[in-house]
């Protein structure tokens, strides 16, 4: 019987995988991530810049991948020891689309498939995003801690907009995108975006426009979206000739990813007045440093980087898992690994 070891973490527990897998005819086992749910968070930060072999791998994780042929997990991190370890390994399943915390290129070498688990989390993405707008131009957060303190303020930075009455710029149109489209549309904004890959089809169902250019979503929106993904060429792309661009009634959202943007050139926007404000999930260090010039922003609202944590995208994740794990049981492939190529399995 085909062993399974599930690498829970403090986000999405062992037990979650079990449940998803539960009839499936395995040997299924688990093992915990030790470290408190901050401790794994920031694991997972420095492997995003530093790459899988950057952490160490936790000698009782190691202990309990010995004798599998399927993974799947989280945060964990997935480098060439854990690898290693996993002698008979064939498939990494992992609960989350970024795979920063996977060595895919040292999983390839050794012909195992390691799938992610797309458009997990983008109903909990899109509906932050139509949160930190609402919040941020209507001063929801900045009016709650005024009360709070004792005071009833009604005086707030940055233009008072609707969302119905607005242009709303994506950059990016992947499952995010798709999501917080459909969610948008009871609020009737105008509804443009850039993105070379986005399907015509997809774009007409829900009732967007595409622009040929990023400079064309920066000049036109009363809100820009970021929904790109990171990659070597988006790293900083969006910086102060994008900001320049911008309305100074505008507003921007990023619940990506923080290096998409020049965060220096964020920040002087903001001080500036040069645009309204910014909802923002994602930062380079997290936590943000206590003299980080956010904190003292008042055209600003931000959240501690949870723009996917919520139940039911930790039991989706789960079930994408279970998912790719029942297909590889079937028919010994992925079709949507990403390395899917590589294997010979599409």
């Amino acid at each position: 019987m085909t062993k399974v070891v599930a690498i829970g973490d403090l986000f999405i527990r062992a037990v979650e995988y079990q449940s998803a897998l539960a009839g499936v005819p395995i040997e299924f086992s688990s093992v915990d991530l030790p470290g408190t749910k901050d401790q794994q968070h920031t694991a997972q930060q420095v492997m995003e810049i530093n790459g899988p072999n950057s952490v160490e791998p936790d000698q009782n994780v190691l202990a309990g991948v010995t004798y599998a042929k399927i993974i799947t997990a989280h945060f964990a991190p997935l480098g060439k020891k854990l690898i290693d370890s996993a002698k008979d390994l064939k498939l990494i399943a992992v609960a989350r689309a970024g795979l920063e915390n996977i060595d895919v290129e040292e999983a390839t070498s050794r012909g195992i498939g390691v799938v992610p688990a797309f458009g997990r989390n983008a109903n909990a993405v899109a509906e932050l995003q139509i949160g930190l707008m609402l919040s941020e131009t209507r001063n929801i957060s900045r009016a709650d801690q005024s009360i709070k303190a004792g005071g009833w303020r009604k005086e707030f930075p940055g233009k008072r907009i609707e969302i119905g009455n607005a242009t709303i710029g994506m950059v990016g149109f992947g499952h995010v995108g798709r999501a917080f489209a459909t969610k948008l549309q009871g609020f009737n904004p105008n509804i443009i975006v850039f993105d070379p890959y986005a399907n015509s089809a997809d774009l007409a169902f829900h009732k967007a426009t595409k622009v040929k250019s990023m400079q064309e979503v920066f000049k036109q929106s009363d809100f820009v979206v970021c929904q790109a993904r990171l990659s070597p060429e988006t790293e900083r792309f969006i910086d102060k000739k994008y900001f320049d661009l911008m309305k100074e009634s505008a507003y921007f959202i990023n619940v990506s990813r923080s290096r998409l943007v020049n965060t220096g050139d964020l920040i002087e926007a903001l001080k500036s007045g040069k645009i309204s404000g910014a909802g923002i999930d994602v930062f380079d260090h997290e936590p943000i440093e206590s003299d980080s010039p956010f904190r003292s922003l008042d055209n600003v609202t931000m959240t501690t980087h949870f723009g996917g944590d919520t139940e039911g995208t930790n039991t989706y994740s789960a079930k994408l898992c279970a998912d790719a794990i029942k297909t590889y049981l079937e028919t010994g492939k992925v079709s949507w690994a990403v390395n899917a190529k590589e294997l010979g399995w599409n």
